[in-house]
């Protein structure tokens, strides 16, 4: 099946301003943008974001917090949190990044896409309902997954991160909801040091926080069979009505943060993997919002990957899925915490 996929882009992103050295900076968007109409100029429908309006930024922010962000506008540069500094032009990047995972939803729910990449920033998975941090200012994803069950009904969301840190507030919005499975994929020994292994969800939410810590020295392939494995009971169990990917790629070897043994290659094979098991329960929309990723080529490198699986017109080539000892080890522990749940394994 071919997809019509769109991509949500604007250069009003780039009004972001974090200073030269800071590692989520503009120049990784331009490099994604030049690496799209070099490579993809025909083949994708641009989506253009519109703000976000008050109604949809409190389905998780606080007035109090939005209010605070709309201050920022007075200042030539201030400091949201620590690792978060913001200009007098960030809070218009803001509003368009929530507002455009909001927009590329919309593609998703008229037809007019079957995937949608979100190439915003600022990030959003570390953003809680009345704090910035870990680069982010608004939850995107957290925004749209509200949007999604409170405006349309969704009941069964499935968000993946395989950021290689912790999308802590993305986890906190859901905690106690099954109305959202969160399986995510990180690094403990990074920010915000969440994520444990028995972070599981409480009340209604329990059995519905997927956490798999990974280790530094994870490779393409043992990425490619964690994900394989997990994704097809969360799949065939959970079956989304939609799924949304936190997609962050600072795990990608060459990234100034992340440094772990990922390529490339691996967030093409993950792509790969959602694609075949998501047709197999009815093809859920998808929807990809940016994430982390520092280094800029890099990042475009990976954004490439991504897309040029959504795209691919021919047969889909098979997975080269061989036995992973470390993907095997981190799968069976996954089931071993979580199989008196019930909720994606018996």
């Amino acid at each position: 099946m071919i997809l019509k996929v769109g991509v949500v882009r604007d250069d009003r992103y780039l009004l972001h301003q974090t200073g030269l050295d800071h590692p989520e900076r503009a120049a990784r968007l331009k490099t994604v943008y030049r690496m799209l109409d070099k490579e993809f100029a025909d083949a994708l429908i641009t989506i253009e974001p519109e703000p976000a309006t008050l109604e949809h930024l409190e389905l998780v922010h606080t007035p109090a917090f939005i209010r605070k962000i709309l201050k920022t506008s007075e200042h030539d540069f201030i400091n949201l949190a620590p690792d978060t500094p913001v200009s007098s032009q960030s809070y218009i990047s803001a509003w368009l990044a929530a507002g455009g995972c909001i927009r590329g939803l919309q593609a998703l729910l008229s037809g007019r896409c079957d995937a949608v990449f979100c190439l915003v920033r600022p990030p959003g998975h570390h953003a809680t309902p009345d704090k910035a941090g870990g680069y982010c200012i608004f939850n995107n994803i957290g925004i749209a997954a509200k949007y999604a069950i409170e405006r349309h009904g969704f009941r069964r969301i499935l968000i993946l991160d395989f950021d290689i840190h912790h999308g802590n507030g993305i986890q906190d919005l859901f905690y106690e909801d099954d109305s959202v499975l969160y399986l995510s994929t990180h690094s403990l020994g990074r920010y915000p040091h969440t994520g444990e292994w028995s972070e599981t969800g409480t009340g209604r939410g329990l059995g519905y926080s997927v956490n798999i810590p990974v280790p530094n020295d994870i490779s393409d392939m043992d990425f490619l069979y964690m994900y394989w494995k997990l994704l097809g009971p969360i799949m065939r169990y959970y079956r989304p009505e939609l799924i949304l990917v936190a997609a962050g790629f600072d795990g990608h070897h060459r990234d100034p943060i992340g440094r772990t043994q990922l390529t490339e290659q691996a967030f093409r094979w993950i792509t790969e993997a959602i694609l075949e098991l998501r047709d197999a329960v009815k093809s859920p929309p998808l929807l990809f919002a940016l994430e982390g990723g520092h280094d800029a080529a890099a990042l475009a490198d990976c954004v490439k990957q991504v897309l040029d699986v959504l795209t691919w017109k021919e047969r889909r080539p098979r997975i080269p899925l061989l036995l992973s000892p470390k993907g095997k080890s981190l799968v069976e522990r996954a089931e071993a915490v979580h199989r008196k749940y019930g909720v994606w394994i018996s």
